[in-house]
C-alpha cells in the first residue's frame, strides 16, 4: 500500500512538471495594418535578433515599421494568462515604456502602452504618435479544424 501512494504521488509529480505549457499564444509575426508596423515576438525563448541590429544580441521581441528600419526592442517580457507585460526600448536607448499584450482570441491581440514614452514612427520625415492602443493580427494564425 505504502510503494502504491509513494508511486502515484511520482507519478503525479511527473506529469505536473513535464506538461506541455501553451508555447504559440506569445511567439508570433503580428502586424498591424492600418498603420503598417508589425511585432515579432517569442516570449517563451527570447532569442529573437533584430535584423541589421544583431549588436543587440538575443531579445523576446521587436516592433516595427513598414518603411523604416528603426526598431523598438522589447528587453523583457512576463507572460500572466492571456496577458503579457512588456518592456520596450527604442534602438537609440533614449525612449522607453511600458506596455501590455493581450490575446484577444482567433489571432488577435491589443498592444496597449500603460506607462513610459509614446511609440513614434517616421513618415515623411516627421514623427508620428502612434495610439496608445493599437490592434495587431497573427495572419498565420490557423482556428482549431482549419487547414
Amino acid at each position: 500500500m505504502k510503494r502504491t501512494i509513494i508511486s502515484a504521488i511520482f507519478g503525479l509529480l511527473a506529469m505536473s512538471t513535464f506538461a506541455q505549457k501553451d508555447s504559440t499564444t506569445f511567439k508570433a509575426y503580428l502586424s498591424n495594418d492600418e498603420y503598417e508596423v508589425y511585432m515579432n515576438i517569442d516570449f517563451y525563448h527570447n532569442n529573437l535578433q533584430v535584423p541589421h541590429q544583431e549588436i543587440f544580441g538575443e531579445v523576446p521581441g521587436y516592433f516595427g515599421d513598414v518603411h523604416d528600419g528603426r526598431k523598438w526592442l522589447i528587453t523583457d517580457a512576463k507572460i500572466k494568462g492571456k496577458k503579457a507585460k512588456i518592456s520596450l526600448v527604442n534602438d537609440y536607448g533614449s525612449e522607453d515604456l511600458v506596455a501590455e499584450l493581450t490575446y484577444k482570441g482567433n489571432g488577435e491581440y491589443l498592444l496597449e502602452q500603460k506607462e513610459g514614452s509614446d511609440i513614434k514612427i517616421a513618415r515623411n520625415r516627421k514623427w508620428k504618435k502612434l495610439p496608445v492602443k493599437m490592434t495587431f493580427i497573427n495572419k498565420k494564425f490557423k482556428p482549431e479544424g482549419k487547414d
